[in-house]
């Protein structure tokens, strides 16, 4: 049984950080939703979550956050200078 214990542990604590890495979606489509649709945030999120992961072995949900909303201000603002903003 110890191995059926290790796996719902496994699974309970990937369930966590889902629904943590989904509220930091959800807070950063709130910040950005007048700039970037909902998908790109998503898509921001998950490839800030790849990178910290690919690159120091873990990601925090603050990581994450700060990587995701730093790319978001980049999109945001490379959009503004396309659209005559710059």
């Amino acid at each position: 049984m110890p191995g059926g214990v290790l796996a719902a542990a496994a699974a309970y604590a990937e369930s966590v950080m889902a629904w943590t890495f989904e509220t930091v979606a959800e807070n950063l489509a709130d910040e950005f939703g007048e700039v970037h649709p909902a998908e790109m945030v998503i898509r921001c999120v998950e490839a800030a979550r790849h990178s910290a992961e690919e690159v120091i072995g873990e990601a925090s949900p603050e990581l994450v956050e700060r990587i995701a909303r730093k790319h978001l201000e980049v999109l945001a603002l490379a959009a503004a200078e396309g659209h005559g903003g710059g």
